[in-house]
């Protein structure tokens, strides 16, 4: 597999609902209100800005934007970083991170319903010569998607956050008699492609976790 793939498989497999848990996944995790992401960058990056949670608001000051986290969720932002760390990789495919993985329940407590959650990573832009525009992203986007299981329901198409225009892709998956959703919005910024990807059971569930997602100054945390 193509390397620079093999960080999006990274995140779509994160999302399964049914995927075993083993003995990384069993690693602790703690509830969103306290966790903080903040890790060191890859060697001779700079830029890129893992962010921070707080109060269950996930703040990114160099891209600017938050996302609002579901109370109760679970993150798994440094475990996934780790996973990917572990594997051998060029220096393009190390220009990458996972920001935000918060799930609705970890790994080891299976469920019936749709493991919802919130996806967020950068992928050095220069990993795919002639990416110009974020739409472009959504080829390998889609061809994980694709074997992952999951359908198109919408191609790349301009949405609107705030003032903010980003693009955004729609797709789905039959698990038994559940349907898996997921969107995923995708800028390019500060020489990166960002791709935020939710997943939910249903269309307002994903919807609604998208609705907390926002863009512009008040990715700053407050003075206290």
């Amino acid at each position: 597999m193509d390397s620079r793939l093999e960080f999006l498989v990274l995140i779509a497999v994160a999302a399964l609902p049914m995927v075993p848990a083993g003995p990384a996944a069993l690693a602790q995790s703690t509830s969103s209100s306290s966790q903080h992401v903040r890790k060191a960058a890859p060697a001779g990056d700079s830029r890129l800005d893992a962010g921070s949670v707080s109060n269950g608001l996930y703040r990114n000051q160099a891209f600017r934007f938050t996302c609002k986290i579901p109370a109760g969720w679970v993150l798994r932002t440094e475990e996934m970083n780790d996973q990917q760390n572990e594997q051998p990789a060029p220096d393009s495919a190390k220009a990458a991170r996972v920001l935000l993985a918060a799930f609705s329940r970890p790994p080891a407590a299976r469920g019936e319903d749709v493991n919802s959650s919130i996806l967020i990573a950068a992928e050095s832009a220069s990993s795919y010569p002639g990416l110009k525009e974020a739409a472009q992203y959504f080829g390998p986007v889609t061809e994980i998607a694709k074997a992952q299981g999951f359908d198109v329901v919408s191609e790349p198409y301009d949405f609107e956050i705030g003032a903010k225009t980003v693009v955004r892709a729609d797709f789905q998956k039959d698990i038994g008699t559940r349907v898996m959703r997921q969107s995923t919005l995708v800028i390019l910024a500060r020489g990166y492609a960002v791709s935020y990807t939710f997943i939910g059971g249903t269309e307002d569930e994903v919807e609604e976790l998208i609705a907390g997602l926002s863009f512009g100054v008040s990715a700053k945390a407050p003075q206290r």
